[in-house]
C-alpha cells in the first residue's frame, strides 16, 4: 500500500500549537515552522477510519479498555521491542509529560535530587523544579556532534539522586542508546536503588537497521524500571492525549498508580484509546512507510549542510524525526541566533538552550513534513546565512 507524505496540507487555523502559535511565540506567522515535535503527515489511513466511525457512533461517554487493547499493546511491545508485559503491569496516563510528573511526585520528596541528562527535552527540567525538588544533570559529552555518556560524572550523580529520568531514544541529539550503555546505567541504578523512568516515546522511528533495546526487554532491571511509551510521535497522534506507563515492580506501580487515581488521569480520551488500538494492529505498513521517507529527509537535512552550509554542523540522528544542529559557527549569541533564524531566515527552529545551558549555538529541526517544506526552509536559511 502506498502512502502520500508528499502532500502538503494547510495546518492554520485548526488550533494547531506548532501553526497557530507562530505569532505569539516568533512574532510573525511567515515562517516554516519546524521547532515542535508533531508531524505534519496525516494519521495513517486505518486510524483515521477508526475515528470517523467511532464520532459516528455519536457518543463519548466514559471510558473503558477492553481485552483487546491491553492485546493491542502487548502484541505491540513484544513485536518490535522483545518486551513481554504483563496486562497489570499498564498504567494510563494521558501522555508521557503526565506519567513523569507523577513519578516526581510520587517517589521523590521536596529538596530531594533527581538526575537528568543534558541537552534534553524541556518539560524534565519542569517536572523537576516545578515541584521544589533539585536537579542534577548528567551532561552528555559532545563528540563532534556524537553524544556519549560521562561515565564517571553519571556514578558520581546516580548515588546522590532518588530518581534518574533517561530519554531513549534521546531528545534532541537523537541517540539510541546501546545495549551496553543501558546496561551500565541501570547497573548503578540498580546498585543504588534508584529508581529509573525511561522516557521511549520516539522507540518506533529508529534507522539504520539500528537494534532498538528498551530497558523494559532486560529483565534483570525490572525493580527500578518505569518505561512510558505511547503512539502520540510514531502515528502523529499526540493531540488525543493517550500513554502507557509500564511498571513490573508492584511497590513502585502502587505508589504512582494511587496518585494517577486520585488526580483522576487514569480514564482516558475516547478517540485515543481506539487510535492507540488501531496503531498497534493495523498501521505498521504505514509506519515502515513514513520512517523510509523519514530517513530521505534526515539524509537530505544532513547531505545539505555538509555541501552548502559547512559553517553548520549536524549529525544523523538514529532515531526519532529532530536534526540537532550546531550553529555556533556563525558566531551570534542566542538571541541574535533566534532573532536571525526568525526574521532572516524565516524558519521556525526550538531553540537550543530550552533544552539546558549546554543546548547554547544549537537549534533543533523537525523533518517530519513534506520534503518540499524541508527544501524551501533549507534553501531559505541559505540565502540567509549568504547574505548576512
Amino acid at each position: 500500500m502506498k502512502f502520500d507524505f508528499d502532500k502538503v496540507i494547510d495546518r492554520k487555523n485548526t488550533g494547531s500549537l506548532k501553526h497557530d502559535a507562530l505569532t505569539e511565540l516568533y512574532g510573525r506567522d511567515d515562517l516554516i515552522s519546524l521547532w515542535l515535535a508533531d508531524m505534519d503527515f496525516p494519521a495513517a489511513p486505518c486510524i483515521q477510519e477508526v475515528l470517523k466511525k467511532r464520532i459516528e457512533h455519536g457518543i463519548c461517554g466514559y471510558n473503558y479498555r477492553s481485552d483487546a487493547f491491553f492485546e493491542a499493546v502487548q502484541g505491540w511491545a513484544s513485536k518490535r521491542y522483545g518486551w513481554e508485559i504483563e496486562r497489570d503491569w499498564i498504567i494510563h496516563t494521558p501522555g508521557v509529560v503526565p506519567a513523569i510528573n507523577l513519578a516526581v511526585l510520587a517517589l521523590t520528596q521536596p529538596k530531594d535530587k533527581v538526575l537528568i541528562q543534558t541537552p534534553v527535552y524541556r518539560p524534565f527540567f519542569n517536572a523537576v523544579e516545578d515541584h521544589d525538588r533539585c536537579l542534577l544533570t548528567n551532561p552528555l559529552i559532545n563528540d563532534n556532534g556524537y553524544y556519549r555518556i560521562d561515565r564517571k560524572d553519571f556514578e558520581a550523580k546516580i548515588r546522590q539522586a532518588s530518581l534518574f529520568i533517561l530519554c531513549n531514544p534521546h531528545n534532541p541529539v537523537g541517540r539510541v542508546f546501546t545495549t551496553e550503555e543501558l546496561s551500565f546505567m541501570a547497573d548503578l541504578c540498580k546498585r543504588y536503588n534508584v529508581p529509573v523512568l525511561s522516557d521511549e516515546i520516539h522507540a518506533d522511528i529508529i534507522y539504520d537497521n539500528l537494534p532498538f533495546r528498551g530497558l523494559g526487554s532486560m529483565k534483570s532491571y525490572e525493580d527500578v524500571l518505569i518505561t512510558c511509551m505511547s503512539p502520540s510521535k510514531s502515528f502523529n497522534i499526540a493531540g488525543l492525549c493517550t500513554a502507557l506507563t509500564i511498571i513490573p515492580n508492584p511497590k513502585i506501580r502502587k505508589q504512582i498508580d494511587d496518585l494517577n487515581t486520585r488526580l483522576h488521569l487514569f480514564g482516558g480520551n475516547t478517540f485515543g484509546i481506539i487510535a492507540l488500538q488501531a496503531a498497534y494492529t493495523c498501521a505498521e505498513p504505514w509506519l515502515t512507510a513514513m520512517i523510509q521517507y523519514l530517513d530521505g529527509n534526515r539524509k537530505y537535512v544532513k547531505s545539505y549542510i555538509d555541501e552548502r552550509l559547512p559553517m553548520l554542523k549536524v549529525n544523523l540522528p538514529e532515531g526519532g524525526f529532530l536534526s540537532w544542529i550546531d550553529f555556533s559557527g556563525l558566531g551570534m549569541n542566542d538571541n541574535d541566533l533566534f532573532d536571525f533564524l526568525t526574521n532572516k531566515a524565516r524558519v521556525a527552529l526550538d531553540p537550543g538552550r530550552k533544552f539546558g545551558v549546554d543546548g547554547s549555538g544549537f537549534s533543533r529541526l523537525n523533518f517530519a513534513c513534506p520534503r518540499s517544506c524541508l527544501e524551501e526552509a533549507m534553501r531559505r536559511l541559505n540565502l540567509a546565512i549568504q547574505t548576512c
